[in-house]
């Protein structure tokens, strides 16, 4: 009887921890990312980066486009690793940004950058970030580990 009485007070107190609806909706002002209408969504039973990876020839040639750098502003360095594989696009995650907006990353390592639309993430800015898999491609950096980005926003 004893244990059964822990194990009710513990499961109460548990059902209070869990996140509400209203605890997962964005502050005021700010949207959540939403994945772009017209990208492809990797086919079902993709199981490499080439079958992952479905940004077009026209779209990696624009993400590589180079950006004047006047018009931009550096944000910050972070380390990033691989984010979703099935979320298709050029984007990095990150705690440098409040808002989804354009931007440029450069890979410390290679010095290779990629033009990206940094999302907002609800972390302190030393956090960490989550980039793409066609950016990550793009940037000559590898698939796995952690990358330091220099990011900067237009």
């Amino acid at each position: 009887m004893k244990r059964l009485l822990i194990l009710a007070v513990l499961l109460s107190a548990c059902a209070e921890m869990a996140p509400r609806d209203a605890d997962m909706a964005p502050p005021e002002g700010m949207t959540r990312p939403m994945p772009r209408p017209d990208a492809g969504a990797p086919p079902a039973g993709a199981n490499t980066a080439d079958a992952f990876d479905t940004s077009t020839e026209a779209e990696r040639a624009a993400a590589m486009a180079e950006s004047a750098p006047d018009a931009e502003a550096r944000l910050g360095r972070t380390v990033a690793s691989l984010g979703s594989p099935a979320d298709p696009g050029f984007w990095l995650e990150t705690p440098l940004t409040d808002r989804v907006r354009p931007g440029r990353v450069v890979a410390v390592a290679s010095g290779a950058s990629v033009q990206v639309e940094l999302r907002p993430i609800d972390a302190p800015p030393g956090a960490g970030s989550r980039i793409s898999l066609p950016a990550l491609r793009l940037l000559n950096v590898g698939l796995t580990g952690l990358h330091e980005l220099d990011v900067f926003a237009r």
